[in-house]
């Protein structure tokens, strides 16, 4: 399953490119991309466990940069 989402105060290209490797670490992820300039994380990943995988993502983009949002 792929999806798009928004995110909110992402605040360098540094840190998106920090989230997009660390989300394509996560189990079940087969493809990740965060893009500073449209403020946007494209993701696919296993349709059975998206919800779970969603939640890990939220937390690694927490982890990384603590204002940012993801509009789910």
């Amino acid at each position: 399953m792929k999806k798009s989402f928004k995110m909110h105060d992402l605040d360098c290209a540094n840190c998106a490119a920090k989230m997009e490797a660390a989300i394509q670490k996560i189990d079940g992820v087969e493809s990740a991309a965060v893009s500073f300039l449209s403020q946007r994380l494209t993701l696919e990943a296993e349709e059975a466990g998206f919800d779970a995988i969603m939640k890990q993502v939220v937390k690694t983009c927490k982890r990384i940069e603590p204002d940012c949002t993801i509009e789910l």
